[in-house]
């Protein structure tokens, strides 16, 4: 039997290590506070402010949490070794959704950071991808994951072209599994999450990415036929698509 981690595991591995080491010695802003009533005490402060120091994972959550940072960009440089590590865990759980995760991420505005951090804050987040996919048991769906990186990067595009080039079993398990969780939403014309910013165009694309992709994937993958035609209806507007026989008689 073979026992040695697949490529993807390997691959998001290294992008863990990539983080930690990118962002290693980093601290949130000499000057930057917070309120002690509704975020935590002057201790907890001063822990972002020490490099490397392990927080616990109740500091950890309110700071990731937090939307009213002075220097979000260095917050989020503080905690991330150690907040990817926890998502990819399992280990955070937020209350409002995937969508506050790539919030936070996008609040810290990544992308216009120094090459090297940026680009290991997007490998971390294409290789978590692609092993979600592949990983027949992944720790969080890949339908949530899909969420956090769609907030994370502002875009939805290079994650569906991901996950349109993984075609198999497993990636295709998954798509059954997130065109069941999203229809309902989608045949009434909204977003399944609640997103920061471009939610129309965002629902836009998503519906017309599944309408191409998904239903020969359903079928080969084995998903009820009342599935692929609830995704077939995404292509239909108005009164064509509520009178299709096939209509699930969802109310909203």
């Amino acid at each position: 039997m073979n026992l040695d981690p697949p490529p993807a595991r390997l691959r998001l591995d290294a992008a863990l290590d990539g983080l930690a080491v990118t962002f290693r010695g980093m601290t949130a802003h000499p000057d930057e506070s917070n309120c002690e009533c509704h975020w935590g005490s002057a201790e907890d402060l001063a822990r972002l402010k020490v490099a490397d120091a392990e927080l616990d994972l109740d500091l950890l959550q309110r700071t990731w949490q937090a939307t009213d940072w002075t220097d979000k960009a260095s917050v989020l440089r503080r905690i991330l070794p150690q907040f990817a590590s926890a998502l990819v865990s399992g280990l955070i759980e937020p209350l409002f959704g995937m969508e506050r995760v790539g919030l936070a991420f996008a609040l810290g505005n990544w992308q216009v950071w120094p090459a090297e951090q940026a680009a290991a804050v997007e490998e971390f987040l294409q290789a978590w991808w692609v092993h979600t996919l592949t990983d027949p048991d992944p720790t969080i769906p890949a339908y949530d994951l899909l969420v956090l990186n769609t907030e994370a990067s502002g875009t939805l595009s290079p994650w569906l072209e991901v996950w349109e080039a993984l075609s198999g079993p497993v990636a295709d398990g998954h798509l059954a599994e997130a065109a069941d969780h999203w229809e309902y939403d989608l045949l009434g014309d909204q977003l399944p999450w609640s997103a920061w910013e471009d939610d129309e165009e965002i629902r836009a694309e998503l519906t017309a990415w599944l309408v191409r992709h998904a239903p020969a994937r359903l079928r080969a993958h084995g998903a009820p036929e009342d599935l692929v035609h609830r995704i077939r209806l995404l292509g239909v507007t108005g009164p064509d698509r509520w009178e299709d026989p096939h209509w699930p008689g969802h109310r909203y």
